[in-house]
């Protein structure tokens, strides 16, 4: 385990089922959280035993055979460089002839960082990298931001490059489309974008523009099926990883055609994600939903984060094994 994007890591893949661009990745993708152990009143140790179990899990209860280390669910921006390192050896090691793909996040605020991260994950054999934009000193127009990020894809020219757009977390708003426009000749491994953002209008037009070309991978689950009619080619997300089995389900009966079924199963886990929303929902409850199901202890997150409630684990269980879908 590790501190977790689920499960000590960052997140897990799902299988899309729907014809993909060619000689591009097209699961859905499920976030993984990092393990994190307690040790004192303040420190949280990443905990790496955990992931042998995690992987088995993914793999054989959930039907998840791709994941993203390092990336929000699993802390990614909270771990010091050598653990994100070592959270991504151990994901890349364990899941080898196991997993279908091992995206490893590396965006960093530092651009020395993110380049750094970028060649150890090359080095280390992963599938591809991902990054976002930095968002203290942020970029404000689309040249600046195709600047840092092509400095880190150059640091692994050999791997597949997708930037991570995730505004609400990291205040850059530079239109997806905008960004697609050229930026193969910018960066010749770039292969898609996890789009973890509510505007289906830019994701619409990046689908109209590019989905011949690249990957759109969508990355808010509530809103998966709405993705998937207007062109996704796949998913990132935390919910994958307690509900994959459903959302592989939703996305079997998208491929067949069946969007009365389908929309059954988007209904079902949207109205888990209204309920925990109401409660207060992010990374903490997301670990500790993680560990009520899976059984794997995912440990406390990182400060500023605190735990998850006891009535937050106790209603959100309760809701969860009430779903009729699951």
């Amino acid at each position: 385990g590790a501190c977790a994007d689920v499960g000590g890591v960052s997140l897990a893949l799902l299988r899309n089922t729907r014809a993909a661009p060619r000689r591009r990745h097209q699961p859905a993708r499920a976030v993984l959280s990092t393990r994190c152990r307690a040790q004192g009143s303040l420190r949280r140790e990443i905990n790496l035993s955990v992931i042998d179990q995690y992987v088995d899990y993914l793999v054989k209860e959930q039907g998840v055979k791709s994941i993203f280390v390092n990336g929000t669910t699993g802390e990614g921006l909270s771990l010091s460089t050598q653990e994100r390192k070592q959270l991504a050896e151990a994901w890349v090691t364990k899941g080898k002839d196991k997993l279908d793909h091992v995206i490893i996040h590396v965006g960093a605020l530092s651009l020395p960082e993110a380049k750094e991260l970028a060649k150890h994950a090359a080095a280390i054999g992963a599938s591809a990298i991902a990054g976002i934009a930095p968002f203290f000193l942020k970029p404000t127009n689309k040249d600046t931001l195709v600047a840092f990020l092509r400095e880190v894809a150059s640091e692994a020219p050999g791997v597949p490059f997708y930037y991570y757009h995730i505004p609400s977390l990291t205040g850059v708003k530079i239109r997806v489309e905008e960004l697609l426009d050229g930026i193969k000749e910018q960066i010749p491994t770039f292969q898609g974008v996890k789009f973890s953002d509510t505007d289906l209008l830019d994701f619409a037009q990046c689908v109209k523009n590019n989905k011949e070309q690249f990957a759109l991978l969508y990355g808010v689950d509530e809103q998966l099926l709405s993705a998937l009619v207007l062109g996704a080619s796949g998913a990132v997300g935390s919910t994958y990883n307690y509900l994959g089995k459903e959302n592989n389900l939703m996305l079997e009966a998208f491929a067949k055609q069946d969007l009365t079924a389908a929309k059954q199963y988007q209904l079902c886990t949207g109205e888990f994600l209204s309920f925990v929303f109401k409660l207060g929902f992010g990374v903490a409850q997301t670990k500790a939903i993680m560990t009520s199901v899976s059984r794997i202890p995912m440990g406390p997150p990182r400060l500023p984060l605190l735990n998850a409630s006891k009535d937050f684990i106790e209603k959100a269980k309760a809701k969860l094994d009430r779903l009729t879908c699951c």
